[in-house]
Parts: C-alpha cells; sequence; structure tokens
C-alpha cells in the first residue's frame, strides 16, 4: 500500500494535523483501536486560551511553574501565542464552548491557574473538540481511516523512515509506504495498574523509538492525575474526576472525614500529598466531597461525572466518593524539535507522543489539548512547506521485509511492553541517583505498572 503521509493515531492531534495539511496529498489515518478510543475523547477539564495580553504573563509563569521550570520556554510561548488561532479553527469546525448569558466564551479556572482562561463544554470538553475534528476529516476526499489497524514496526535506512508494517482489523499483515509518517498514537497509560487512558495505549511509539534509535527525552516524567474514582477491579480504566470540580469548590477528606490538604495545589504536589495521607490511614483511597459546588451547577457543568458516580452507586448531591490517584498523562516522550520533527528524517511525533518541552517535568491543568493542536498544526505546516517525495527506489526495502517476525502478537506486544517499561524504570532510577526526584510518593507511582498488558 503506498501513501504520501500516514498518520498514526485518531486522536485530536492526529486529526488536526489531516486537517491542516494540503488536501491534494493522500493521507492515510490508522488507529489502533475504533476511532472514537482516543484519550483526546477522554478531556473532561478544558482548553486554554490566552484571554488578551495582560493575561500572558500569568499564563506563561502558572506553565513554568508547574512544570517545575524544567520547560522549553520557547515551546511554551509558542504554546500560548498560537492559542487563539487554534481556538479560532475549532470554532470554525463547529465546536460548542460554554458562553456567558451575552454569548461571550465563557472561561473556568483548574488547579495551579491564577485565573481563569480555560474554555470548555460541560465536562466532555474533549469529546466536544476530537468529534467535530473527527466530522471535519471525514468530509475529506483525500482522507483514509483504517480502524482497528496497529502499527508493528517502521521501515527505515539510513535515518530515514519510509513508512510502516501494520496489521489490520482482520489479522492480516500488511507494509505501508509513506512519504511521511507522524506518530500520534497517544501515551503509555495502558501498561499500569491505575490510569485514566485507554488500556490499549502502551507506548508503542517508545518500543520502536528504542529499536531504531529515535531520541526521547523524560520518559519517567509521568503524570499522575490525584483524583479518579477508585475501583477495586484492576481491568477497569480509572474514571477521572476532573480538576474543574475541585477549581469550583470540590473538597479531599481523609478517612475521618477530615479536611487535610489544599485542593488547589499543582498536579504533582496534590498527589504527593494524597499518597502521603494514603500510607498514614492504610487506605487505598481518600475522600471527595462535591457537596460544597451548588447541585443546579453539578449537573449542568459535570453531568458525565455526576452520573458515572450515579451509575458506581453514588450520589454525589449527598455523599462523599472514593477517589485514587493515578496515571494520567505523559510529559515525556519522542523528543521533537518546535515543529514537531524527530531526530529521525520524515518522522514526526505529536500529542502525547511526543515531547517538545512544553510540560516540563508536570502539565499545568488543560494544557494538553492545545499544546497537541498547536505542534500539530506546526507539523503539518512544515511536511507542507518542505514535501518532497520519498525517492522512488525506496519502495525495493519494503520488498525485503520479511513478515514472519511479526506473526506472534502477544510476543512482540509483551515485547514492547517490557522494552517502554524498562526505560522509564531506568530513567527513574537514574533521576534518584542525582537526587532529582520530587518525592518517594511520586516515584512508586511512576513505575506502579499493572502485572500484565
Amino acid at each position: 500500500m503506498k501513501t504520501d503521509i500516514l498518520i498514526v493515531g485518531s486522536g485530536c492531534s492526529g486529526l488536526y494535523c489531516a486537517l491542516q495539511l494540503p488536501q491534494d496529498k493522500k493521507i492515510t489515518i490508522i488507529t489502533k483501536s475504533d476511532v472514537t478510543s482516543s484519550d483526546s475523547y477522554l478531556a473532561q477539564g478544558g482548553i486554554c486560551m490566552l484571554k488578551d495580553e495582560e493575561d500572558h504573563d500569568s499564563y506563561f509563569e502558572d506553565t513554568m511553574k508547574a512544570g517545575h521550570y524544567e520547560n522549553d520556554r520557547e515551546s511554551v510561548e509558542i504554546m500560548i501565542r498560537s492559542s487563539q488561532k487554534v481556538i479560532g479553527d475549532l470554532l470554525g469546525y463547529g465546536v460548542d464552548f460554554a458562553r456567558e448569558e451575552d454569548g461571550a466564551l465563557a472561561f473556568t479556572r483548574e488547579g495551579a491557574h491564577s485565573d481563569k482562561r480555560i474554555l470548555f463544554h460541560e465536562d466532555i470538553t474533549g469529546e466536544e473538540i476530537t468529534s467535530k475534528l473527527l466530522a471535519a476529516v471525514r468530509k475529506l476526499s483525500n482522507v483514509t481511516i483504517l480502524e482497528n489497524t496497529k502499527m508493528l514496526d517502521i521501515v527505515t535506512e539510513g535515518n530515514c523512515c519510509y513508512g510502516a508494517v501494520v496489521r489490520r482489523a482482520d489479522g492480516s499483515l500488511e507494509k505501508i509506504q509513506a512519504d511521511y509518517t507522524v506518530w500520534a498514537c497517544g501515551g503509555v497509560g495502558g501498561l499500569y495498574r491505575h490510569s485514566t487512558n485507554f488500556r490499549h495505549l502502551t507506548g508503542d511509539a517508545l518500543a520502536l523509538s528504542i529499536m531504531h534509535g529515535v531520541r526521547l527525552k523524560d520518559v519517567n516524567y509521568v503524570q499522575i492525575h490525584p483524583t479518579t474514582f477508585y475501583s477495586e477491579r484492576e481491568e477497569d480504566r480509572s474514571f477521572l474526576i476532573s480538576e474543574s470540580v475541585r477549581g469550583e469548590g470540590a473538597k479531599l477528606y481523609d478517612k475521618n472525614m477530615n479536611r487535610f490538604v489544599d485542593e488547589l495545589l499543582p498536579r504533582d504536589r496534590l498527589t504527593e500529598e494524597i499518597y502521603k495521607q494514603m500510607e498514614k490511614d492504610h487506605t487505598e483511597h481518600v475522600w471527595e466531597d462535591l457537596r460544597p459546588i451548588p447541585e443546579e451547577e453539578l449537573r449542568t457543568h459535570f453531568p458525565n461525572i455526576v452520573e458515572h458516580c450515579r451509575q458506581m452507586g453514588y450520589d454525589v448531591t449527598k455523599e462523599c466518593i472514593p477517589v485514587v490517584p493515578a496515571q494520567h498523562y505523559f510529559m515525556g516522550g519522542v523528543w521533537v524539535d518546535h515543529e514537531s520533527h524527530t531526530s529521525m528524517e520524515r518522522l514526526y511525533a505529536v500529542g502525547e507522543t511526543a515531547c517538545n518541552g512544553v510540560h516540563g517535568k508536570n502539565r499545568l491543568a488543560s494544557n494538553s489539548l492545545l499544546e497537541s493542536l498547536v505542534f500539530a498544526g506546526r507539523a503539518a505546516k512544515q511536511m507542507e512547506e518542505t514535501y518532497t517525495e520519498a525517492e522512488s527506489e525506496k519502495a525495493k526495502l519494503f520488498d525485503v521485509v520479511s513478515l514472519e517476525e511479526y506473526e506472534d502478537q502477544k510476543a512482540l506486544a509483551s515485547r514492547y511492553h517490557r522494552c517502554v517499561r524498562e526505560a522509564i524504570i531506568e530513567a527513574e532510577r537514574l533521576m534518584n541517583e542525582k537526587g532529582e526526584n520530587l518525592g518517594s510518593s511520586r516515584g512508586r507511582a511512576v513505575v506502579a505498572f499493572r502485572r500484565s498488558c
């Protein structure tokens, strides 16, 4: 199979990248599961936007402070300055953000933000954005979407990527030749005991990077979300109780129903305090109280959280719910420059797969959707401006690729998962040796993998 541009992943970064590319290019999007099973659909809180010039310095400082000042300053500046264009694009695709009574965009605030600068759609902002992007992509005649199609490997020569080996929905193996390949395949949450991520997101791009010598960055910078609904079932994906809930007044209690922490601390510091309290109380979770939020606001701003808790047997208007920290977001990943280009020619990485340094050591709430879109757009722009077709003789590379080594699906997946886990553990070990870790609780959370994947 031959395509101009292969995009691996159907989340917001992959879809937005496709929308920003020239329509005279043949684009193939593959996705490991169905087209809606990406973490982009799960984002509850919202997406940041620079409101005006007066907000710039505080927005910049909030992002840097949350990231422990390890952020790439230029990446942060690019993201903030590009936010208004991206939001304009989303509005053009029909994204329905909440509005004030006068019709102006409504902004909310989340933990570690010094002001309200977050746009939202109820508590399903990610679904609203990604579904509208998907609808726009489906209208493009130059884009083909292949669901339940898994990337198994990339085909390379001389530090240049010319496409991929994939497994189709029917189990058949196929080679896809492409002038450019874009990794938009999400994070690593499927490797963890508690994670808000879909279970099939297991860091495949990282495994292939290690195998092919593609540069990685900060692979142990794994963000743990402080509050997810606690479940005893290991196979369950952790349901996120949005940061916005705490931004609107929800409180956290210990086993004796005493408040023990400032709920608006940055996520890593709040996670640390929750773990400390769990250790002190010898419990598997703490309690979150949504009752300080007016009932009408709960039902209009957070309807899906209210409904999920109801399904799990809790009425949030009358009682507290059990919550536990869970792996949530991957700040590290495949190293990329400011145009999302990896260290390998003709290979780009965007979204959670990539690490451009925006988030530093810890992501500021609601920067993820914005960062994904901004740098996916920059990748598309650079490909358009510098587009060259791969040399025709490179097709011969695919003739010598044997598909036999990819037939044992379980063995291959086990190898990739082990490769990523070992890389994260080793990076964390080296950080501990240098005395740079954030604390023992954070370290335990970073390597709290599932017993099997």
